[in-house]
């Protein structure tokens, strides 16, 4: 078999792709540039102008890439919080129009200079109008995703994005075929039909469907990939292009999967198959002789992307003016604004993909590759400068405001709406004598702190029929542990209410339990042991995590908790999950007059005078306890952000982290420092999470 035929075989294709995707990414982004950008150069080095391994041609390739375009429209849509959007739904629209429009303006006028038609010129104009939030872990790592400029960008997005892809939509009808005034009335007119169809008709039968198939998961999930493929599809039936339908779709879904587990599973079998085989693919495109021809006359990239910045950043100006916003909101703003990812490169290979009846393209390949140019340069320089200027940005303060186990997840507004006449609540789900009494003792400390009570619980698994010997022989059981509960409750002098539940699911008994029950806090265990146990039990958190109506601290107590004297807080932005760790942290050092050390470990490149401002506002927040708690702050710079706190930790009785997960658009790269501190710290361990989380 030769070496051509045994690299158009569809197995061998996807053999390579898998690999590619593999090892690639991970690669590029230990040389600190985005794994995209590996993927495409993958795909040039193994295409027709390198080694010849994949070919953009082949059935398989198309296959996939087409998914993957469509899935990263689709996740696009997904991305987008509309609960952001609509805290500030004005400023958002407003922002959006002025980062849509002056965009779009520059591109026609670029297109035009270089003797593009009239309908390729506004075509150039969408696709610098959309953007990609690529930098979007950066903010919300260094805690300012409450700020109101970062707020209007997020909420912009939705505008910019739809209002690109429409444009696609006009300009890819109007290329197709004979225009006139009726058939672009058709053309729109059609368009809003199917738009309304999709964002209200999916939105309803997603709420009808989940609301009826309960905790199926699997079925949920085909039907959202059903919903994608179907606004695809139908896109295509009535003439526009398929990622339209798509975007479309994640928009009508988002409400739906809000921050489900079925929305992690859809962003990620996205994020690790289809979208890296949509760059992969669209680095075979390129045809080096080309692209280096085009640069060559670099006249064209070069106009291009200064049109994108600059253009960029007068509507971001514009924003500034007409809201009051400072400098450092100004250029976060233009810099959240900059990157063209998603939206633009889906766009541009529609564009070159489409002939007229006479053979011409939409676009031409100097286009293409100047968008390639562009998309490179953005992906870099955005992220860069978001983090260079959002550091500077104003935290809220009302979120920090909080002394109270009680309060310290819920916002002001919920607060003022809201007063609980409920006692604090601590749920405590119960199964391993072994560590059932470290988890007692921790929840009696933090109810008896708060003159509270707490709830052990008992799930015991159902049976079909209830006279079960299996059955009742496990309920025996779960009420011998509830005793052992209420004695080691009595020890604290602290209200025990046990409760004794039958459950097919463990994560939803544990979440309902503590609804019915007002709970103000589930407090869980966390086993070391490995294995199928272990990976079901993490399972079991992680829907807790997700449908809990309350915080969830899990633990790994290797210790009583009445022996806790040095507790040991990583901070690393400023967001109410992490004052939510502090203030947990300060309440139990408060119980066994304990230390608490607030650890942030910064970038060796991070200018003084932003580490000294962290501190000082750091230093603030911890001091607006009313709490007499011996709380210090420790600074170490450091490059491996996990292994400073390992090695810190040793001097400590607890960690306390809490469980967040980063995701970059398309959801390519995931930071979780959390799970390597949990697997390697020697000292007992609190992980908090808040509801939804």
């Amino acid at each position: 078999m030769t070496l051509n035929s045994l690299t158009d075989s569809p197995i061998v294709a996807f053999t390579i792709l898998l690999t590619v995707i593999f090892t690639v990414p991970p690669i590029f982004e230990r040389l600190r540039l985005p794994g995209l950008v590996g993927l495409l150069v993958a795909g040039v080095v193994l295409g027709q102008n390198g080694l010849k391994l994949l070919n953009s041609e082949s059935e398989t390739i198309n296959l996939l890439s087409d998914i993957g375009k469509i899935y990263l429209m689709f996740v696009a849509g997904l991305e987008i919080d509309l609960e952001q959007f609509r805290k500030t739904k004005n400023r958002s629209i407003g922002f959006g129009i002025l980062t849509f429009l002056v965009p779009l303006i520059a591109g026609i006028a670029v297109g035009r200079l270089f003797n593009f038609s009239w309908n390729t010129a506004v075509l150039i104009g969408s696709l610098l109008a959309s953007h990609t939030l690529l930098a979007y872990p950066i903010v919300s790592r260094l805690g300012v995703v409450t700020n109101e400029a970062v707020t209007v960008t997020i909420g912009a997005t939705i505008f910019t994005d739809t209002g690109a892809l429409l444009v696609l939509a006009i300009c890819v009808g109007i290329h197709g075929g004979q225009f006139s005034a009726l058939s672009l009335a058709t053309l729109l007119g059609g368009l809003a039909i199917y738009s309304a169809v999709v964002l209200f008709g999916f939105d309803w039968a997603g709420k009808e469907f989940f609301r009826r198939s309960g905790d199926e998961q699997s079925n949920q999930f085909l039907f959202i990939l059903l919903a994608l493929f179907l606004a695809s599809v139908g896109a295509q039936v009535i003439g526009i292009e398929k990622i339209v339908g798509a975007f479309l779709a994640g928009l009508a879904v988002n409400d739906v999967l809000g921050r489900s587990p079925v929305k992690e599973k859809i962003e990620f079998i996205g994020s690790v198959l289809f979208i890296p085989c949509f760059f992969v693919d669209m680095g075979l495109l390129i045809d080096i002789p080309a692209f280096i021809r085009t640069l060559s006359s670099v006249w064209l990239t070069v106009v291009i992307v200064v049109a994108l910045i600059g253009s960029k950043f007068i509507a971001a100006f514009l924003a500034k003016l007409l809201y009051r916003y400072n400098t450092a909101e100004l250029l976060t703003m233009w810099s959240l604004s900059l990157p063209q990812v998603a939206a633009t490169l889906a766009a541009a290979l529609v564009a070159y993909q489409t002939v007229n009846p006479a053979g011409e393209r939409l676009i031409n390949e100097g286009v293409l590759n100047s968008v390639i140019v562009l998309m490179l340069v953005t992906a870099i320089m955005g992220p860069i400068i978001t983090a260079r200027f959002a550091s500077a940005l104003q935290l809220s303060q009302t979120d920090f405001e909080t002394d109270s186990l009680t309060t310290w997840w819920e916002s002001s507004e919920t607060q003022l709406v809201e007063q609980k006449p409920y006692p604090f609540t601590v749920v405590v789900p119960i199964y391993n004598p072994q560590t059932q009494r470290y988890l007692i003792e921790m929840a009696a400390l933090l109810a008896s702190h708060e003159s509270g009570r707490i709830v052990p619980l008992a799930i015991t698994r159902a049976h079909i029929q209830m006279d079960n010997p299996q059955l009742v022989t496990a309920l025996d059981h779960s009420q011998q542990r509830l005793s052992l509960a209420r004695e080691i409750s009595q020890e604290f002098d602290v209200e025990v209410s046990p409760a004794n539940r039958i459950d097919d699911d463990i994560a939803l008994a544990i979440s309902r339990t503590s609804r019915e029950q007002n709970a103000s806090l589930i407090v869980m265990g966390w086993s070391r042991t490995t294995g199928l146990r272990a990976r079901l039990f993490g399972n079991v958190i992680d829907s807790v995590f997700w449908s809990s109506h309350c915080p969830v601290a899990v633990t790994r107590l290797l210790s009583s908790p009445k022996t806790i004297k040095r507790i040991l807080v990583p901070v690393g932005d400023l967001t109410r999950q992490t004052i939510g760790a502090l203030r947990f942290a300060q309440i139990l050092a408060d119980v066994n007059q304990a230390e608490v050390v607030l650890l942030h470990v910064c970038d060796r490149k991070s200018p003084p005078i932003r580490v000294e401002k962290f501190v000082s506002q750091l230093s603030e927040i911890a001091s607006k306890s009313q709490l007499q708690v011996n709380t210090n702050i420790q600074t170490i710079k450091g490059d491996d952000v996990a292994r400073v706190v390992i090695r810190e930790a040793e001097a400590f009785d607890l960690a306390v982290l809490r469980s967040v997960r980063y995701r970059t658009a398309g959801g390519l790269a995931v930071s979780e420092v959390t799970t390597q501190m949990i697997q390697e710290l020697k000292c007992s361990i609190v992980v908090l999470g808040e509801p939804h989380s």
